[in-house]
């Protein structure tokens, strides 16, 4: 069964290869984002104390040393 949609000569199945690697894309971000401790909360702190400090952003290092330190 060959179902053709409104788009040109596309299936539905080929519709969806084409857009799968953003869909894959699009949830790992938001796993990654949905678990991630708030910046500042002891949580965040912990993970940054085991990150090594080559890894660290600058914003990463203001931020530890706001919330962290003081």
């Amino acid at each position: 069964m060959n179902i053709r949609c409104w788009v040109g000569n596309l299936t539905m199945i080929e519709m969806f290869r084409n857009r799968l690697p953003i869909l894959v894309a699009l949830a790992a971000f938001v796993l990654v984002v949905a678990c991630s401790p708030k910046v500042g909360s002891k949580e965040w702190c912990a993970d940054m104390k085991e990150k090594p400090k080559g890894d660290w952003s600058v914003n990463e290092a203001k931020d530890f040393a706001k919330h962290c330190l003081l």
